[in-house]
C-alpha cells in the first residue's frame, strides 16, 4: 500500500471516529448515569446532587443515581470515580473536600488535576459554626473565651479529615489561638448528628446539612464562616465581623467526569447543569439553604480548583495539620 493510500485511510477512520462521537454525544444519555458522591448522604453535596440528579433525570430522559461512597476523607469514593469508564456513564459530585484532602496526604490514590476533567462549578456556600445547645456561648468571641480557658477540651465536629470543616476548625484554632480537638465523622450527616446528640460540642457544619436543626433549636447558630453575611441567616454575622477578622471559610459541589471523557458529553452536562442550577425553582431552593448558583465554565471551574488546592496546601502547612 502507498504511503497515499495508508494515510487516507487514517484521514478516514478519524473522520468515521470523530463522527461517532459526535453521534454518541447527540444521544448521550442511553442508559442511566452514576453520579458519585464521595461524603455520605444528608450533607451538602449530597443534597445538591440529588437536587440536581433529578432535574437532569428529567431532562435527558434517563436515571441519574446517586451513588455514595463515603469514606477516607472522600478518598474511597473519588478513586472509584478517576478509575471508572470514560464514557460519560460515571460522573464525579464533589465537595470541598476535592481540593482539601490532598494536602492531608503525601501520596493519593489518583491525581486530582490529571484525572479528572472538571464540567461545573454548580453551587457554593458558606458554612455555619454551630454549638450544642448545652454550650454557654452565644457569640464567636465566647466561643474563644471558652476555648481558652478550657484548652483540649471542647471539640469540633467534621465529615472527616481533609474537609473543609476540619480545615475550617483548624483555621479557627491558628488564628484564635485555641486548641479545640478535632473529632472525624464519617460524612456531614453524621458530623451534625452528633452534635446535635451531645457527643460533641461544635461543628463548621455546611449550611445545608446544619441550618434546619439551628431552626430547629437542636443546635445554636453562632456565626457564618463565609465572607459575607448568608441571605438564608441574615441576622446571623460572620466570623470575621464577630471575632475573628478575616477568618473566611466555605464549601462548593462541583461535576467532574473522568480524565479522557469526550468533550461533547462534558459540554452537553455543563450546559444542562449551568441551565438546572438557575431554574426559578432550583435557585430558590438553593438560596433557601444559604448557596449561591453558579454554573460556571470548565475553564473557570479548573482555574478554581487549582486556586483552591493552593490553598489548602497552605493552611495545612501554617496549622501544622498531620500529613498521613
Amino acid at each position: 500500500m502507498s504511503p497515499l493510500s495508508k494515510a487516507l485511510r487514517v484521514a478516514a477512520a478519524l473522520l468515521v471516529s470523530g463522527h461517532a462521537v459526535g453521534l454518541s454525544a447527540q444521544s448521550y444519555p442511553e442508559r442511566p448515569v452514576r453520579l458519585v458522591v464521595p461524603l455520605s448522604a444528608g450533607g451538602s453535596a449530597d443534597i445538591v446532587g440529588r437536587l440536581l440528579a433529578q432535574k437532569l433525570s428529567e431532562r435527558l430522559g434517563q436515571q441519574f443515581v446517586i451513588d455514595n461512597r463515603p469514606g477516607a476523607g472522600s478518598l474511597i469514593g473519588t478513586e472509584i470515580a478517576a478509575r471508572a469508564p470514560k464514557d460519560g456513564y460515571t460522573l464525579l459530585l464533589a465537595g470541598s473536600s476535592f481540593t482539601s484532602t490532598p494536602s492531608l496526604h503525601r501520596k493519593l490514590p489518583y491525581d486530582p488535576v490529571k484525572d479528572f476533567a472538571p464540567i461545573t462549578l454548580a453551587s457554593m456556600a458558606p458554612g455555619l459554626l454551630v454549638v450544642h445547645p448545652s454550650v454557654p456561648v452565644r457569640t464567636v468571641r465566647e466561643l474563644i473565651d471558652l476555648a481558652r480557658a478550657k484548652p483540649g477540651t471542647i471539640n469540633y465536629a467534621t465529615p472527616g479529615n481533609g474537609t473543609s470543616p476540619h480545615f475550617a476548625g483548624a483555621l479557627f484554632n491558628l488564628m484564635a489561638k485555641v486548641d479545640m480537638v478535632h473529632v472525624p465523622f464519617k460524612g456531614a450527616g453524621p458530623a451534625v448528628a452528633g452534635v446535635v446528640g451531645g457527643q460533641v460540642q461544635v461543628s463548621f457544619a455546611s449550611m445545608l446539612s446544619a441550618i434546619t436543626q439551628a431552626r430547629q433549636g437542636r443546635l445554636r447558630a453562632i456565626a457564618v464562616t463565609g465572607a459575607k453575611r448568608s441571605p438564608a441567616v441574615p441576622d446571623l454575622p460572620t466570623v470575621a465581623e464577630s471575632g475573628l477578622p478575616g477568618f473566611e471559610s466555605g464549601s462548593w459541589q462541583g461535576f467532574f467526569a473522568p480524565s479522557g471523557t469526550p468533550a461533547a458529553i462534558r459540554s452537553r452536562l455543563h450546559r444542562e447543569i449551568a441551565a438546572i442550577v438557575h431554574l426559578p425553582d432550583i435557585a430558590a431552593q438553593l438560596a433557601k439553604d444559604g448557596s449561591e448558583p453558579i454554573g460556571s465554565t470548565s475553564a473557570e471551574f479548573s482555574k478554581f480548583v487549582t486556586a483552591e488546592l493552593a490553598k489548602y496546601a497552605r493552611v495545612a502547612k501554617a496549622a501544622g495539620m498531620q500529613v498521613n
